[in-house]
């Protein structure tokens, strides 16, 4: 045998050998594509369900927020209501210390007397 032919024999054995492994390699790249694509399918499926319950869930969660809808427009009202309240309240009160800057302690007592003055003849209209 020459080296020219046990060369050929060894090149021969190598791409014998490339060839076996890559056989082996596509085989079991095939059973994992394979195993993959179930897997791929069973997710998919999975997620269509998760999406309908979602779906599902958004229009409870939507109907029960157009229902109490209301209430929380009616609290944001009375809070509408209280702060008008105030400035009303804090308006009068500002004209009362106005009026009284001169009379001074004595103005206070005057509006505590006019006040009680009026309780005191809605009490006796009520008798009447």
């Amino acid at each position: 045998m020459t080296a020219g032919g046990i060369a050929l024999i060894i090149l021969a054995s190598a791409v014998m050998l490339f060839v076996i492994f890559l056989g082996i390699f596509l085989m079991r790249l095939t059973r994992s594509l394979g195993v993959i694509t179930r897997d791929v399918d069973i997710i998919a499926r999975e997620t269509n369900d998760i999406m309908a319950n979602a779906n599902t869930l958004l229009d409870d969660v939507n109907g029960k927020v157009a229902t109490i809808d209301p209430a929380f427009q009616a609290i944001a009202d009375v809070g509408t209501s209280v702060s008008d309240l105030n400035e009303a309240v804090q308006n009068v009160t500002s004209k009362l210390r106005s009026k009284n800057t001169n009379r001074g302690t004595a103005g206070a007592a005057s509006v505590f007397a006019a006040v009680n003055n009026l309780r005191k003849s809605k009490k006796n209209a009520k008798k009447d």
